[in-house]
């Protein structure tokens, strides 16, 4: 019963667990994912020819898979970037800074406003759109600055972009990973991402406070004069229109939200509403503030935002190619050179692996968490979320159930570990404005992160 197992199949195996290897020794996947598509097209077709432009083939295949992905967020960073130019995001965010009295309010405050954010333009673009304002409130109450980068770190890096439900680029990459629909796979998130988030960010409060009374963490006033250095231009702007723009602004996105529940709209629909809206505000923002300048200035920043959107997905585009072929980008890649009855790469090591191994949901479970973690050592957070998508579905086949919460959970253990959390060159920003050490911070961050990932991981055990 079932599909017969091949030498295409065994390939892709072991090219797998090269790339944990590697993800494992902190090395670059880019040329071993090449070298697997490449062998994988020479074993199926036989011809070198075929196999080298296959391996264009399957870049451009993730390219399209990717790329409305890759230009919602060039848009949003372009966004962010007319914002931080114009003032506006001072603006926006220094209501908040009136209910910042203690260093308990500093920290879930900042956390809360980051996590809101970063749903929107991403946490790298709002650590910045927040740094300048909140840092030296915070400080000036009495929180470390360490405890300030911990607070945008978990809930900008590790809860919003884990979940990341408006803009939807992890559960997409996942879902197509894993063979599933992109709602399934966030409606699965939304349990683990709020059990991962509460016992993360109230651990390390806890850590934080303790250490605060007994003098390990001191507020260092320097780190204000730092913050100040951010990037800023004469707009011709008054305080008014700034007003104006930052009541604007949230308005507009919240109508994005009731639009996304009322008609339906998920997946690409509410990626490129998003990013239409974003297009908009960012037109809006450089035509009013720069004047004759505004044309020039809109170019300007859509150059900067995609320069960041391909910075970001450059090293996931070689790794997402080569995953893909596990399931529906092989016939594309390469042709129909799978068995007779095959359902892909993927669903038929599953199929292959339940029929010998009698695997549990406890161990898929631990499982996806420790592949997850593992291939966030990259510090991208995002190269490694398809072989996570990709060993969810596995597993699934092979209990017979929770494709999408194993997904899910990969998806999160990924991100939290890569994503800007734990791996020291992915929390630079963060670090950065904050004036801290940005190794002090992953040790700061690592035993809240791993006791989230335990519990995170036992709940899914119940979920699956």
């Amino acid at each position: 019963m079932g599909v017969e197992l091949i030498s295409l199949h065994w390939i892709y195996v072991v090219f797998i667990g090269l790339i944990i290897l590697f993800m494992i020794f902190r090395r670059d996947t880019s040329i071993l994912c090449i070298a697997g598509i490449f062998l994988i097209a020479l074993t199926a077709t036989g011809s070198l020819t075929h196999s080298v432009t296959s391996v264009f083939n399957s870049f451009i295949y993730a390219i399209s898979e990717l790329l409305s992905t890759i230009l919602v967020i060039s848009i949003i960073v372009a966004m962010s970037r007319s914002l931080t130019s114009t003032g506006i995001n001072d603006v926006m965010i220094s209501p908040f800074t009136k209910l910042i009295k203690t260093p308990a309010l500093a920290y879930w405050t900042i956390g809360i406003l980051m996590m809101i954010i970063s749903w929107f333009f991403w946490p790298s673009p709002a650590v910045a759109l927040m740094g300048a304002v909140l840092v030296p409130v915070a400080l000036r109450v009495g929180l470390p600055a360490l405890g300030i980068a911990m607070a945008m770190n978990l809930f900008g890096h590790g809860i919003a972009l884990s979940g990341d439900f408006v803009i939807q680029a992890a559960p997409k990459l996942t879902a197509d990973a894993a063979g599933l629909p992109v709602n399934e796979v966030i409606q699965a998130s939304i349990p683990l991402v709020i059990v991962m988030g509460v016992v993360t960010t109230v651990t390390a409060f806890w850590f934080l406070k303790r250490d605060m009374k007994k003098g390990v963490l001191k507020v260092d006033s320097s780190v204000v004069a730092d913050t100040q250095n951010l990037p800023g231009e004469e707009t011709n702007l008054s305080m008014g229109w700034k007003k104006f723009f930052a009541i604007l602004i949230p308005v507009l996105f919240a109508l994005d939200i009731w639009g996304m529940v009322h008609f339906n709209l998920q997946g690409g629909d509410a990626t490129a509403l998003v990013g239409g809206t974003s297009i908009f505000i960012m037109l809006l923002i450089t035509l009013a503030g720069f004047k004759n300048k505004g044309l020039e200035k809109t170019t300007q920043f859509l150059i900067d935002g995609f320069q960041f959107g391909f910075k970001v997905f450059g090293p996931v585009i070689p790794i997402a190619a080569f995953f893909y072929l596990g399931d529906a980008g092989f016939q594309t890649i390469v042709g129909d050179f799978l068995p007779k009855g095959s359902q892909g790469i993927v669903n038929d090591l599953g199929v292959g692996l339940a029929s010998i191994v009698p695997l549990s949901k406890e161990i898929g479970a631990i499982t996806l968490t420790a592949v997850g973690a593992i291939t966030g050592l990259d510090g991208s957070g995002f190269s490694g979320i398809s072989l996570a998508g990709s060993i969810a579905n596995l597993f699934a086949h092979a209990i017979g159930a929770g494709a999408a919460t194993l997904t899910a959970l990969g998806q999160i253990a990924a991100i939290w570990v890569g994503g800007g959390t734990l791996v020291p060159w992915a929390l630079i920003p963060a670090a950065a404005i904050c004036n801290v050490d940005p190794f002090e911070l992953a040790r700061r961050n690592l035993l809240p992160v791993v006791l989230g990932l335990i519990v995170t991981t036992i709940v899914a055990m119940f979920l699956v």
